[in-house]
């Protein structure tokens, strides 16, 4: 049979780790989305805990910055949790693991995934997190640059919103965002997946991950826009839809990882 798969482009040849990487066409992407909901279906209740679980988190630290009189901070903590999704959803990656071998999924196993490959993948968490302080960081400066006259408070950003300097703020924490984001997405889109599979280290699955991206631009963009897309509709139900979008996110992204990386020899 004649492989219809899109190949490589040939500047790509001769790369590091190019010959680990799949060519993946961007129909394959919704296909990621219904094998990650049949890996729902086939845990039950774990990956629904595994949402939840999260969820209540998100309630928790938005209830205590409220509380701490840090309310402006939720917004930017909305986009952290954007920037470290990956290392959020590894226990979903187990349990579709758990799946495709024929292991019934446990909730215990999946918080302890973490386990498989703990050196490499618990310096990939701190990596994101210290990313993410970096993102919420700038944030703050940002406000004090745009705004250095107005306390830093819920109500002070409320107010400048539609001021030109607030709409000036808006675009500038925006493009700050996706540049955050963008980093974040190529260098984890099959790293944390190919770590816990793997014995892999931290440095080799990024640079696997960013040929990955490299090799499929219009299936990662497509990809990158449904995380999006799906997230943002599980943030605009007062986080409540999260616990059904971050594991069909989390499962699908373990598929992902199975058509864009090649397996071990």
């Amino acid at each position: 049979m004649t492989d219809t798969r899109p190949t490589a482009p040939s500047s790509l040849a001769g790369l590091p780790y190019e010959d680990r990487v799949r060519a993946v066409a961007p129909s394959q992407v919704v296909g990621w989305l219904w094998r990650g909901w049949a890996d729902m279906r086939a845990a039950g209740w774990v990956s629904m805990a595994y949402g939840a679980l999260f969820v209540a988190i998100g309630f928790a630290l938005t209830a205590g910055l409220t509380l701490a009189g840090m309310a402006y901070l939720i917004a930017p903590m909305i986009g952290a949790f954007l920037l470290v999704a990956p290392l959020l959803t590894l226990g979903l990656y187990q349990v579709s693991k758990d799946v495709e071998e024929g292991r019934k999924p446990r909730f215990g196993r999946a918080l302890m995934a973490w386990r498989a490959n703990p050196y490499h993948i618990l310096t990939a968490g701190l990596v994101l997190m210290l990313f993410m302080m970096i993102w919420i960081r700038l944030n703050v400066i940002a406000f004090a640059l745009f705004f250095p006259y107005v306390s830093m408070s819920l109500s002070s950003l409320l107010a400048q919103t539609l001021t030109l300097d607030g709409i000036a703020f808006t675009l500038f924490v925006t493009a700050l965002g996706f540049a955050f984001a963008a980093i974040a997405f190529v260098t984890n889109v099959t790293a944390l997946p190919m770590m816990l599979d793997r014995q892999e280290d931290i440095f080799a699955a990024a640079l696997v991950s960013i040929m990955a991206v490299l090799k499929n631009p219009r299936a990662m963009m497509l990809w990158a826009g449904l995380i999006v897309l799906i997230t943002g509709i599980g943030l605009a139900t007062a986080m409540l839809g999260l616990i059904v979008a971050l594991p069909l996110i989390g499962h699908a992204s373990w598929h992902a990882y199975r058509d864009l990386v090649k397996p071990e020899a």
